[in-house]
C-alpha cells in the first residue's frame, strides 16, 4: 500500500505563539520544579542569558522559587535573576521549607496579574497530574517530563482543554532533547500538511550502543561503559526496555491528533526476562546474559550487509512499533553518529523524500536548551503588562 495516498487531516489542538516585538518590556515570573541534572543546567543557562535578554529583547526573568521532591525555597536571592531576593537589611531571604506544589504554584502566580510560568524538570507523574489545574489557574507550563504527553489519554485531553485563553503548554524537550522535532511537526500541520508516517531513532543511549556494537567487545560491556559515562538512566533497563522510546512516539502521535495510548505500542525490550525484576545491583552483575542475543542479531545484520538500529515507527493506520531492526547500509539511520537522534516525517508534501531532523539527542545541556527555547517562545507571545 502506498504510504503517500491522500487522507483526511486529523483535527488537532492549536499551540500557536505570536512573533516577538523588539524591546517590549515584559516580566515573566518563573518557578522551577526538579533541580536535577537538566534543571541545574537550565538554571545556569538562564543566569547566563538574563542580562542579554533584558538588554536586547526587554524580557525580564524573575526566578520566584525552586522546588525539589521534598522541599522548596521561595524568593530566590540570585541577583542575576531576581533583585527581590534579599530583605530590607540586605540579608539572604532564601529559606528552605517543606515542599508543597499548590503553595509553590500560588507563590509563582502571585496576585498582581503577572505573567507566570512553571518549568517541570522532574520525572514525576504526580507533578504532571497538576498541569491542567495550573494552566486553568493562569500559569504557563514548560516541561521535558514525558509522563503527561504519554500517560493517560484523558489527562492529556484535559491539559489540551486547559490551553485556552492564551495559556501555553510546551514540551519540545520530551522527544529528542533540544532538537526541534515537536515544533517541526507542529509547523507542518499548522500550514495544512498531513502526517502520513513517522520513523526515527529516539534514544541517544540506544543509538550510542548500536553505533558501538561491532563485535569487538560484548554488548554488556558497552552497556557498562554507557552507564559509567552517564549516557544511560540510573537503571539501564529503563533505556533497554524501549519504554522511553515508546513514550516519545506516543507524544508525536498525539501532537498530530492521533489518540494513541502507550498500551497500543508494540515494544521489543532488549532486557532478558530473567533480569526484569532483579534489584539493580544484581541486574548489573548479570548483564552478560544480553550478549548471546545481541551477538546473534549483529551476525544477522552483517550477513546481509546491514546494520542494527533501535527504531520507532508509526504508520498511516496508527500502528506503532518500537523494535531492534536490521537496516541496509545506505539507509539514513545507518549514518548516525554517537548519541544522534533522527526523526523522519513522511507527509503529503514530503512524500517521496521524508523531512528529517537529526542531531544530538542526549545530555542535560541540550535538553535544558530545548526547555529554554520553549520558555522564550512563550515569552515572545506575552503582551506588555504594567
Amino acid at each position: 500500500m502506498n504510504v503517500c495516498a491522500p487522507q483526511l487531516a486529523v483535527p488537532r489542538p492549536s499551540f500557536g505563539f505570536a512573533m516577538p516585538t523588539a524591546r517590549r518590556r515584559r516580566v515573566l515570573a518563573v518557578g522551577l520544579i526538579g533541580p536535577g541534572r537538566v534543571g541545574s543546567a537550565l538554571l545556569t543557562q538562564l543566569r547566563a542569558a538574563q542580562p542579554r535578554l533584558l538588554r536586547e529583547t526587554g524580557l525580564e526573568l524573575q526566578l520566584c522559587g525552586v522546588a525539589a521532591s521534598r522541599r522548596m525555597w521561595l524568593d530566590c536571592d540570585d541577583p542575576e535573576l531576581n533583585h527581590a531576593g534579599r530583605d530590607r537589611h540586605g540579608e539572604r531571604a532564601q529559606i528552605w521549607r517543606p515542599g508543597n506544589l499548590d503553595e509553590f504554584a500560588a507563590h509563582v502566580r502571585g496576585n498582581d496579574g503577572r505573567h507566570a510560568l512553571l518549568i517541570d524538570c522532574s520525572a514525576s507523574d504526580v507533578v504532571a497530574s497538576h498541569y491542567a489545574d495550573w494552566l486553568a489557574a493562569g500559569l504557563h507550563v514548560v516541561t521535558p517530563n514525558k509522563l503527561a504527553g504519554s500517560g493517560a489519554l484523558a489527562r492529556w485531553q484535559a491539559i489540551r482543554a486547559a490551553c485556552a485563553d492564551g495559556m501555553r503548554f510546551r514540551y519540545e524537550a520530551t522527544v529528542c532533547a533540544g532538537l526541534p522535532v515537536v515544533q517541526t511537526l507542529r509547523d507542518l500541520l499548522d500550514t495544512g500538511d498531513e502526517l502520513l508516517a513517522v520513523e526515527g531513532m529516539f534514544s541517544g543511549t540506544l543509538a550510542w550502543l548500536c553505533n558501538r556494537h561491532d563485535g569487538q567487545q560484548p554488548f554488556s560491556a558497552l552497556v557498562q561503559e554507557a552507564h559509567a559515562l552517564g549516557y544511560t538512566e540510573p537503571d539501564p533497563r529503563d533505556d533497554l526496555s524501549g519504554l522511553d522510546v515508546a513514550r516519545k512516539l506516543v507524544i508525536l502521535a498525539r501532537e498530530a491528533g492521533w489518540p494513541l495510548s502507550l498500551e497500543e505500542v508494540v515494544v521489543e525490550s532488549l532486557v532478558p526476562p530473567a533480569l526484569v525484576a532483579l534489584p539493580l545491583e544484581a541486574c548489573m552483575q548479570r548483564l552478560h546474559e544480553l550478549d548471546p542475543l545481541m551477538s546473534a542479531r549483529l551476525a544477522e545484520a552483517r550477513a546481509i550487509g546491514g546494520v542494527l538500529r533501535y527504531v520507532a515507527s508509526l504508520d498511516r493506520h496508527g500502528r506503532a512499533r518500537v523494535k531492534l531492526v536490521v537496516l541496509p547500509a545506505k539507509h539514513a539511520f545507518a549514518h548516525t553518529r554517537l548519541t544522534d537522534n533522527i526523526v523522519q516525517f513522511t507527509t503529503r508534501r514530503y512524500c517521496d523524500n521524508p523531512l528529517s531532523v537529526q542531531g544530538p539527542g542526549a545530555g542535560p545541556e541540550v535538553t535544558a536548551a530545548g526547555v529554554f527555547t520553549d520558555l522564550l517562545r512563550i515569552a515572545d507571545s506575552l503582551e506588555v503588562r504594567a
